[in-house]
């Protein structure tokens, strides 16, 4: 079978190669590798897919389902691979083996769920419910000696993207100031360090047989527990620019989820500025300039 990566894959890989990355041409013989050597049977690979990897139903020699995930070393797969064994499928699919040589080409042979419905697809307010009793499963110490990226690492490289794309573009110097400014003051106290997604929201929760949800593709951080339910606040971006109520949404979302998950209402606020000024000004980067307009828009309601 040829593995065509679907273009999603390709435009959104594009966006961040470095130059010389060559893991997309190399990405089926790469797929062909981990496939015969599991004497795995091919169903399809999932289209539209995601932004970072190529998944592919499979199932395995036992005519069990399961997922073959291939993802390049900067989706850290290798950092997912050690949080999803963390988990060991409480609340995140279940990671089902282990291999030298996967860890080294960025594949993770993972437990099936049902890679078409996720939490997204419940009406609004039950998809919040649904999606934060996931999140909250997540929350837990990481484990000893870990080598997760913390919160104050990441956003330390994010703020040094955001200031110099910033400096070209006086329009979202106001923004990017108030986002720096709220990540210095949060990162200098912060409450508490559980192991999080780190990429979470509705899309990331899909329907499973052993639990209703389950989450998948965690890019997993270590720090505050604000910070990953940030990127739940702005779900459904484009419903709350489109309506008149909006702002008013949002503030009362930011509000619920924070007393629904036990998180400080100015932090979560705090970090779903950062969070969203970030996308944003990362859309305009990489020429993506309708997202970082509705991003843009929606962090100066906060």
């Amino acid at each position: 079978m040829a593995f065509e990566p679907p273009q999603r894959l390709v435009r959104a890989l594009g966006e961040t190669a470095p130059a010389g990355d060559d893991w997309l041409a190399r990405l089926p013989g790469t797929a062909e590798r981990a496939v015969a050597r599991r004497e795995l049977a091919v169903e399809r690979v999932q289209v539209p897919g995601g932004r970072s990897s190529l998944v592919v139903l499979v199932r395995r020699a036992d005519d069990s389902p399961a997922v073959l995930k291939l993802a390049p070393a900067r989706a850290r797969p290798e950092s997912e691979r050690a949080a999803l064994a963390h988990w060991a499928g409480l609340g995140a699919v279940q990671l089902l083996e282990t291999d030298a040589e996967d860890a080294a080409e960025g594949v993770l042979l993972l437990e099936r769920l049902h890679p078409d419905v996720s939490v997204r697809s419940l009406p609004e307010a039950k998809a919040l419910l649904e999606a934060a009793g996931t999140l909250r499963r997540l929350w837990v110490e990481p484990p000893g000696g870990h080598a997760f990226e913390t919160v104050a690492e990441r956003t330390g490289r994010q703020a040094e993207a955001m200031r110099a794309t910033a400096s070209a573009l006086a329009e979202v110097a106001e923004l990017v100031d108030a986002a720096l400014a709220a990540r210095a003051e949060l990162s200098a106290a912060p409450p508490e360090d559980r192991l999080l997604h780190g990429t979470f929201r509705q899309s990331k929760v899909l329907a499973g047989e052993r639990m209703p949800w389950l989450a998948v593709g965690p890019d997993p951080v270590v720090g505050e527990c604000a910070f990953d339910l940030a990127r739940l606040v702005r779900d459904r971006v484009e419903d709350l620019i489109a309506s008149p109520s909006g702002a008013a949404t949002t503030r009362r979302r930011v509000k619920r989820l924070a007393e629904s998950l036990d998180v400080d209402q100015e932090r979560l606020r705090g970090w779903t500025l950062f969070r969203a000024v970030e996308s944003g000004v990362r859309a305009l980067r990489v020429g993506r300039p309708k997202d970082a307009e509705l991003l843009l828009e929606f962090a100066g309601w906060l």
